[in-house]
């Protein structure tokens, strides 16, 4: 079994074997958690001259609701709504596969960096996306890559539309 650390490099690689190591033990639920964690506080350091200190506790708290609510929108939608034959998973293998999908956020930290931090925080971002669409298709085990692009798409619309509605 790989370490925490190990684990992340794995999932920042895009590694299917470490999303399915993940996504196979229950235990590793903190380890996401953490992950979801660091890759905010990461954002939060990257940015903190434009949002303070508060933005950093405020953004760490609204990312890991943000983790929860959208694994149990891909939960509900990979597997109520999109499921392939095989389709077998739950919202705790969601949690913990979408939670190290978020691995390449930690150089988000890399943000604050004049002339280039945003090109570095559009750059993370896209591979945080990537990553996000390996971990539903190893989650929710499918076999088409397009499948668990149609289910983040479908889920990042859902999430849009409520914001909008909440934050009018």
């Amino acid at each position: 079994m790989a370490t925490f650390g190990q684990r992340m490099i794995g999932a920042a690689r895009l590694d299917v074997r470490t999303y399915e190591e993940v996504e196979a033990d229950a235990s590793a639920l903190p380890q996401a958690m953490a992950v979801v964690v660091l890759s905010s506080i990461a954002l939060g350091l990257g940015g903190i001259a434009h949002r303070g200190v508060l933005g950093l506790v405020t953004g760490t708290i609204g990312d890991l609701i943000g983790w929860f609510v959208w694994a149990l929108l891909t939960y509900l939608i990979g597997t109520k709504l999109l499921p392939e034959p095989q389709t077998s998973s739950s919202i705790g293998e969601l949690l913990r596969t979408i939670g190290f999908a978020a691995s390449p956020g930690v150089l988000r930290i890399f943000g604050a960096i004049p002339v280039i931090g945003r090109l570095i925080l559009f750059v993370v971002s896209i591979w945080m996306l990537i990553a996000m669409i390996v971990a539903v298709r190893q989650a929710l085990d499918y076999r088409s890559t397009w499948r668990a692009v149609g289910v983040c798409i479908i889920g990042w619309i859902v999430m849009v539309v409520v914001a909008a509605l909440v934050y009018r």
